[in-house]
């Protein structure tokens, strides 16, 4: 399922025009991010958590030359299922 399959299912579910579920649908992903960035968990009872986690700096290797090469610091995205998604699924 991709973006676009995701706003039809849920312009089919909640009754609702593509516009406006692609709004909702938009919203949500705005919300997400937005609090991620602030460094906040999003939790969402009966699916999941995501946080940010904090990768450190390493020294990888180039794959063609295999010299080393510095990679920097990020920060991560990260999502954990909930008990109702797993069970779901399984």
């Amino acid at each position: 399922m991709n973006k676009n399959d995701l706003i039809g299912s849920v312009a089919e579910t909640a009754g609702l025009s593509k516009s406006d579920a692609a709004s909702a649908v938009e919203g949500v992903f705005d919300a997400i991010t937005a609090a991620l960035k602030k460094g906040d968990e999003v939790r969402l009872v009966g699916f999941g958590t995501f946080t940010v986690a904090r990768r450190k700096a390493s020294t990888g290797r180039n794959p063609r030359t295999g010299e080393p090469m510095k990679i920097k610091a990020s920060n991560q995205p990260k999502f954990k299922a909930g008990k109702v998604l797993k069970d779901s699924v399984n």
